[in-house]
C-alpha cells in the first residue's frame, strides 16, 4: 500500500440490476497528482467518478480519504467537487455570483467572498470586471473558468472532472489542455479526469488508467503505456500500431508470419518455446534503401498515402493484412499507390506482448 496515497479505493463493485459496471477496482491516487482516467464508452470511467463524489452508491467495496472511510458519506460533506461536462452554471446568476455560491452556502461574510471571487479570477485569468458579467455573454472557454473557478471556491482536496473539454472546439480544446496543466501546477490540487480523449490524457496527465469493462488494463505513466502496454487493447487504444504473430522455438530461433527475420535477430522478452504478438509503433518502421539493415522486415504494396498535419502516414497491404508507417512531413518518402515495398525495424523498436496472437 502507498503510504503517501490520498485516495484509496478497494474492490469496488458496482451493479445495476444484473449488469456489472465496476467489478473490483482497486486504486491508490497520491496527493497533488493529475490522475487521468480513460476509455471507450460504456468501459465504467464515469460511473466510478459518480461513485467517487458521492452520487451513486456502492454495491461492494470501500473509499478512502486520507486514511478516513466516505464511501458512506454524503456527497455534500466530502471535501471533494466535479466539473461536469455541461459545466451545470446557473444562468440567472452573474459570473461572480456563480464563483461564490459555494462560499455563500457556507455563509462566508459578503467581503471575504468577493476577495476569494478576485483572487480565483486571478487565477483563472479572467478580468476582474467579468464579476458582474452575465453567463450567456461568456465564451465556451470563458465558461469552463468559470466552472473552475466555482469548483476551487469550495477549496476541494480533489477536483474530479467529468470530460469538461469533449464539447468545444479543437483550438479552444487544446489551449484549456494546457491551463488546465498549469492550473494544476499552480494549485498543488489533485485533479482526477475522466475522458474518452487518448490526447487529452497524453498531455496533462501524470499517470493514466486505461479502463475495460468495468476494471482497469493499465496503470502507468503515459510513455510507458505508449511503449509498454500490457495487451493488445491497450496498445490498440494508444495509438496506431502494428502488431505481428511472433514465436520463438527451444533455441530461441523466431518466425512470424510475413516476416523476414535475421538469423540472429533476439527478442529477450520472448522465452523460448512460446508465442506472444510483436508490437512496433508506425513511426519506427523504416522504408527499406541503400545501406540499410534490418532485423526484420515485410513486403507489401502500398495502399495509400494520407497527409496528417506535420506527418505523412502510409498504409501498406502485406500478407498479414495492413502495416502503417509514418514519417515526419520533411522525411516524406514519395511513392506511388499500388507500388511494391519493403519495410523494416528492429528488435529495440519493439514491445512484446505475452498475449496468444
Amino acid at each position: 500500500m502507498d503510504s503517501t496515497a490520498l485516495l484509496r479505493l478497494r474492490g469496488i463493485v458496482k451493479k445495476f440490476g444484473s449488469f456489472t459496471a465496476l467489478n473490483g477496482i482497486d486504486l491508490e491516487i497520491r496527493e497533488g497528482e493529475f490522475f487521468t482516467i480513460v476509455g471507450p464508452s460504456g468501459s465504467g470511467k464515469s460511473t466510478l467518478i459518480r461513485l467517487l463524489v458521492g452520487m451513486d452508491d456502492l454495491t461492494e467495496g470501500t473509499i478512502w480519504l486520507r486514511g478516513e472511510r466516505i464511501d458512506q458519506t454524503p456527497a455534500n460533506l466530502r471535501p471533494t467537487c466535479m466539473v461536469f461536462q455541461s459545466l451545470a452554471l446557473f444562468p440567472h446568476m452573474n459570473v461572480g455570483q456563480n464563483i461564490e455560491f459555494p462560499l455563500k452556502l457556507r455563509k462566508v461574510a459578503p467581503q471575504r467572498r468577493r476577495e476569494r471571487v478576485n483572487e480565483l479570477l486571478d487565477l483563472l485569468r479572467l478580468p476582474r470586471s467579468y464579476y458582474d458579467k452575465r453567463i450567456a455573454q461568456c465564451s465556451g472557454g470563458e465558461r469552463q473558468r468559470v466552472a473552475l473557478a466555482r469548483a476551487l471556491a469550495f477549496d476541494p482536496e480533489i477536483l474530479f472532472f467529468d470530460e469538461p473539454l469533449s464539447a468545444l472546439d479543437y483550438r479552444l480544446r487544446k489551449t484549456l489542455e494546457k491551463e488546465l496543466k498549469d492550473l494544476h501546477a499552480r494549485t498543488g490540487k489533485t485533479f482526477v479526469y475522466i475522458t474518452h480523449s487518448l490526447e487529452e490524457a497524453m498531455v496533462m496527465s501524470d499517470r493514466i488508467a486505461i479502463m475495460r469493462e468495468g476494471r482497469f488494463e493499465q496503470i502507468a505513466v503515459a510513455d510507458e503505456i505508449y511503449n509498454r502496454p500490457v495487451s493488445r487493447f491497450v496498445a490498440e487504444f494508444m495509438g496506431e500500431v502494428n502488431l505481428f504473430e511472433i514465436r520463438a522455438d527451444a533455441g530461441g530461433t523466431l518466425s512470424g508470419k510475413a516476416l523476414e527475420i535475421a538469423p540472429d535477430a533476439r527478442l529477450d522478452a520472448l522465452a523460448p518455446g512460446t508465442e506472444a504478438l510483436l508490437m512496433v509503433r508506425p513511426e519506427y518502421l523504416r522504408f527499406d534503401g541503400p545501406g540499410e539493415r534490418f532485423e526484420f522486415a515485410l513486403s507489401g504494396t502500398l495502399h495509400g498515402e494520407y497527409a496528417l498535419g506535420s506527418r505523412i502516414q502510409y498504409e501498406i497491404e502485406t500478407e498479414t493484412g495492413m502495416v502503417t508507417v509514418e514519417k515526419l512531413r520533411e522525411d516524406r518518402v514519395r511513392l506511388k499507390e499500388g507500388q511494391p515495398v519493403r519495410v523494416g525495424f528492429d528488435a529495440a523498436d519493439t514491445h512484446v506482448i505475452a498475449e496468444p496472437a
